[in-house]
């Protein structure tokens, strides 16, 4: 199995971006998927995840402002990411469960002025 993120890039405060995970495998075959977030000196964080149900959690510091779903056409997964703040800067990779773990390279996601 493999996953590509994409979608990662520089945005201002305030602004939006969509990321994408791209599975060799149909998205609907693994028990859970999930987004997570990682900066430099500080532990890998679970920023939103998917259960092949349907049913999401998202970590305090996005609710309200991430949103996590599939996209049946095109096999990802998607994160929008909207109102976004310096606080969300980090590379971003997707991970996806099925009795054993994938994740992919990661996206770099820069929130800066």
């Amino acid at each position: 199995v493999q996953l590509v993120e994409s979608g990662g890039d520089l945005v201002q405060p305030g602004g939006s971006l969509r990321l994408s995970c791209a599975a060799t495998e149909s998205i609907f075959s693994f028990t859970v998927m999930a987004w997570y977030r990682q900066v430099p000196e500080k532990q890998r964080e679970l920023v939103a995840s998917i259960t092949a149900g349907g049913s999401t959690d998202y970590a305090d510091s996005v609710k309200g402002r991430f949103t996590i779903y599939k996209n049946r056409a095109g096999n990802t997964e998607k994160l929008q990411m909207n109102s976004m703040k310096p606080g969300d800067t980090g590379v971003y990779s997707c991970d996806a469960y099925r009795g054993v773990g994938y994740w992919g390279q990661g996206t770099r996601v820069t929130v800066s002025s």
